[in-house]
């Protein structure tokens, strides 16, 4: 198994990167976020891997942080979800989105994702449901602002998480509307992202 690799980024495109290790270079598929993390082709890089071996080849897949290693390897072992589909949902979503949304049962979140259509997107969150908290090593303490010097009530605390993982005000307002704004911050981002995969 091959961990990580560490070597100068031979080339890059949205799907695929090439790192020189001791003059061997390794061909990675990537999700396009690991691409836009990646530095300029010459400079130095890290890419955590996951290897695959089957009767007829061996693949490899690189990303940009172990978190979305770890996520990877979550997605992939969904039944129905192949390297290709777990490429194509960490291109549209990163492994924090992924976890609220699964928490929150927001199912249509994935459906972004090329090659995922709702059935898929349903029995993601379904079997992921209890494996996603537990094995994902991603920082998501829900119950503080996403960003130092936000507001520090809960409403404003979800309404900054919400935004931060890419709805507009607009979303997250109507999201929060209606919501008891005594609940803790972790609870109205949950009830928030499930109105929020209702009305989809």
């Amino acid at each position: 198994m091959i961990y990580c690799l560490t070597g100068k980024l031979l080339e890059k495109t949205p799907d695929m990167a090439v790192i020189d290790c001791g003059g061997v270079g390794y061909q990675a598929a990537i999700p396009s976020t690991t691409a836009g993390a990646l530095p300029a082709v010459g400079e130095v890089c890290t890419l955590y891997t996951q290897m695959n071996v089957s009767e007829n080849d061996i693949a490899l897949y690189g990303f940009a942080t172990k978190d979305a290693q770890v996520m990877f390897r979550i997605l992939t072992s969904v039944s129905g979800v192949g390297p290709k589909a777990g490429l194509a949902i960490l291109s549209v979503m990163d492994p924090a989105r992924i976890a609220l949304a699964v928490s929150g049962g927001d199912h249509k979140a994935f459906t972004a994702a090329n090659g995922v259509g709702p059935k898929l997107a349903q029995r993601i969150v379904l079997e992921l449901k209890d494996k996603v908290g537990k094995n994902l090593g991603v920082s998501l303490d829900l119950s503080t602002p996403v960003a130092s010097g936000a507001p520090a009530s809960g409403m404003a605390a979800a309404a900054a998480a919400l935004t931060g993982l890419g709805y507009t005000g607009a979303e997250a307002a109507a999201a929060l509307a209606g919501l008891d704004a005594s609940l803790p911050t972790a609870e109205l981002i949950r009830l928030a992202l499930q109105g929020i995969g209702k009305r989809r």
